[in-house]
């Protein structure tokens, strides 16, 4: 790639730090000069955490989303004022050759930067639905890449370019891992005793309306009988009153709050439960499983409906708006792909068939070409 020193602005949540990281490791490992600029609640975990992977970061204020709330506009102009000058003042004594934004106005301060010194700005969204913040950035983008085919391309400024969700290092490694191999490994792990020939089920996104999850689905895991077997991620917090709602499940299953080993999950499940954020989405298509999607009904212009669309129109899911999804709701889905089989082999062809493999590689081939 021509741009040998690159910043990486990257900050808000996880669904923007870590695609953006997997793109600094990327770039680090052909030898380019690459930071990332972090924003957020999270800002300073995620800068230890890309220290640990040798990404070094800058840390700017918090600034919450503008909103109609006169006092969080205050705080976000706040925090704009001062992540721009601290931005700036790090470009003027170290001045990049391009700056990769992931979306987010947590990520203004950065493009206002780089305009005003006439850097070149390259663009990414997670989600099928572009994003406010990346609508207004694209005035003065090169291109906006997507990690799904955009349902409103038309509303950018700028070329439109869809080059797959770049994936954490460690998940594309294995998204080839057989399920004998993930459930073995999982049971080394965590000293349990699941069996690779039986139908599991892998739940997640407790985080985003605990009671969808952490509620429902073991009510009606319980319904759906004993010949499964359940891998449960339940949030933060949410872990004992989860295990409370499997007291009358007979199925085998582990419950914990969360694992850095999705590797291991997503490889021993047959179907997944879960929301549809853009790396969710990405994850469940690169290895290749048949799910459930529940949109989160609060994401910003639902935007998650969207992903689910995507996914569900190319064969690999079912998806039920979160009002519906029921105990017998669920209960029916988890009867229904238990017991066929052949339904689950056609869509995890289908999820393997939408997914964007070496999407980090390919927004950076991308890139050079401008």
């Amino acid at each position: 790639m021509k741009y040998d020193r690159v910043y990486i602005s990257c900050g808000g949540t996880g669904g923007h730090f870590y695609p953006g990281l997997s793109i600094a490791v990327e770039l680090a490992e052909k030898q380019k000069d690459v930071s990332l600029l972090l924003s957020g609640v999270n800002s300073e975990k995620q800068s230890l955490e890309a220290g640990k992977k040798g990404i070094s970061a800058l840390v700017l204020p918090r600034m919450p989303s503008p909103g109609k709330n006169p006092w969080r506009a205050i705080l976000f102009l706040l925090g704009l004022a001062g992540g721009f000058f601290k931005v700036l003042n790090r470009f003027l004594h170290k001045r990049p050759d391009c700056i990769i934004i992931m979306g987010s106005f947590a990520s203004a301060p950065a493009y206002l930067a780089a305009v005003l010194l006439k850097i070149p700005v390259f663009l990414h969204d997670g989600n099928a639905r572009i994003g406010k913040a990346n609508r207004f950035m694209s005035r003065k983008a090169r291109f906006l890449a997507t990690a799904f085919p955009a349902v409103n391309a038309g509303s950018c400024r700028c070329k439109v370019f869809c080059t797959g969700m770049p994936v954490r290092r460690e998940l594309e490694s294995r998204r080839t891992i057989s399920k004998d191999e993930a459930i073995a490994e999982l049971n080394r792990q965590f000293g349990t005793s699941f069996r690779s020939d039986l139908f599991t089920i892998l739940i997640f996104g407790g985080s985003q309306g605990a009671a969808t999850f952490n509620r429902t689905l073991p009510q009606a895991a319980a319904e759906a009988g004993n010949d499964l077997q359940i891998l449960h991620l339940t949030g933060r917090g949410k872990l004992e009153e989860t295990r409370s709602f499997y007291e009358k499940c007979t199925a085998p299953s582990l419950v914990i709050e969360s694992s850095p080993l999705m590797e291991l999950f997503l490889g021993s499940a047959d179907a997944v439960f879960c929301r549809s954020g853009g790396s969710s989405v990405a994850e469940l298509a690169l290895f290749g499983k048949s799910a459930v999607l529940i949109p989160y009904p609060y994401a910003a212009e639902k935007h998650q409906n969207d992903n689910a669309e995507f996914y569900k129109n190319a064969g690999a899911a079912d998806m039920v708006e979160d009002k519906d999804f029921t105990v017998r709701k669920a209960a029916e889905l988890i009867r229904q792909l238990k017991n066929d089989p052949e339904l689950n082999r056609q869509r995890s062809d289908a999820a393997l068939k939408a997914a964007f493999p070496g999407a980090a590689a390919e927004l950076l081939r991308k890139i050079a070409e401008y």
